[in-house]
């Protein structure tokens, strides 16, 4: 199914060519998939790869250094994010909101913005991580569907050898709006 879609799909206007019409995944499917507001402050910053940079983001959100990947320094290890939240008790509020923003990270890295490695996730969501009370104003339905057109049309060129999509989002999608 994946491969049919990817055949189908048109960059140039963003949608899937079917023999009934254009059909595109929307802002709604993504409020109806994953229950993410539509209207907020637009997901936007800038992304600094220096390590000084990782383990300062990563003590302000995590409480502790990061355990990144070894092939890119721009990747933190789900599996320690998530050792995190296993280990630390949750007696203060810093900590309710560490173990909260732990999951949220892992929820980006894996479900909203994945790629095909779910074992890490880019350290350019830790920003937007920060301020806490601020975390739930963003679109993040906007930015999830921006990834996701960016990753069709990668897959979709001709050098393409592997597909780089949010499978989760995608599979749905298809099951709710395609008979």
């Amino acid at each position: 199914m994946l491969s049919a879609l990817v055949k189908r799909w048109r960059p140039e206007t963003h949608t899937f060519v079917m023999p009934v019409g254009e059909v595109k995944v929307a802002q709604e499917d993504m409020l109806h998939i994953f229950g993410l507001s539509i209207n907020r402050e637009v997901v936007t910053g800038w992304t600094d790869s220096s390590h000084d940079f990782l383990v300062t983001q990563s003590l302000a959100i995590f409480g502790s250094e990061p355990m990144v990947s070894s092939f890119s320094k721009s990747y933190i290890k789900i599996l320690w994010v998530r050792h995190i939240t296993d280990t630390q008790p949750l007696d203060t509020w810093e900590s309710v909101k560490r173990y909260v923003r732990c999951h949220i990270f892992c929820l980006l890295g894996t479900t909203l913005f994945a790629d095909k490695s779910t074992a890490y996730a880019h350290t350019k969501y830790l920003p937007l991580l920060q301020n806490f009370n601020q975390i739930g104003n963003y679109s993040w339905e906007s930015a999830c569907l921006t990834h996701l057109y960016m990753s069709l049309c990668h897959t979709s060129r001709y050098d393409c050898k592997e597909m780089d999509v949010p499978l989760d989002l995608l599979f749905v999608w298809a099951w709710e709006r395609m008979s």
